[in-house]
């Protein structure tokens, strides 16, 4: 039996919760190396007056179990790469890897189609590094630190 499974039956069959921000936390949740992760807010880079070239960099705040912080940034595309390369690398887990928001045409310089895309950004973003089988993965590495 996995320790997964085995932590489902450690109460009788009820699903617990633990507090990750304890000092005596471990087992699996120790993989998590991320406290907290945001999307607080984004930028749009623009190429010319008629947005020809122009793209968008989402502002990514992480912090660390430590207490320390990371800024990263990021663009969409590099989002949607970190989840292929997820889904390739983790097949059983697809599940857990939730969708992106989808583009838009038409909207994708629009502040309320970008604070949409911002805040589900984030939801993944929160999936996926506080995840304990995917906050240690090489994908996800490259995806904070390239």
């Amino acid at each position: 039996m996995s320790a997964s499974v085995e932590s489902l039956f450690e109460n009788g069959g009820h699903i617990t919760m633990r507090d990750n921000e304890s000092e005596d936390w471990g087992g699996r949740n120790s993989a998590c190396w991320a406290r907290s992760v945001e999307i607080p807010n984004y930028v749009v880079v623009n190429g010319s007056a008629t947005n020809i070239g122009a793209f968008v960099v989402f502002n990514i705040r992480v912090e660390t179990q430590n207490g320390s912080h990371m800024n990263i940034r990021k663009r969409y595309s590099e989002f949607d790469d970190l989840r292929r390369k997820l889904i390739q690398t983790f097949p059983g887990f697809d599940a857990a890897v939730p969708p992106l928001p989808p583009k838009s045409v038409i909207s994708k310089f629009r502040r309320p189609f970008l604070e949409k895309r911002r805040s589900a950004l984030q939801y993944f973003l929160n999936c996926i590094l506080l995840n304990p089988e995917f906050s240690a993965s090489p994908v996800l590495k490259e995806f904070l630190f390239a």
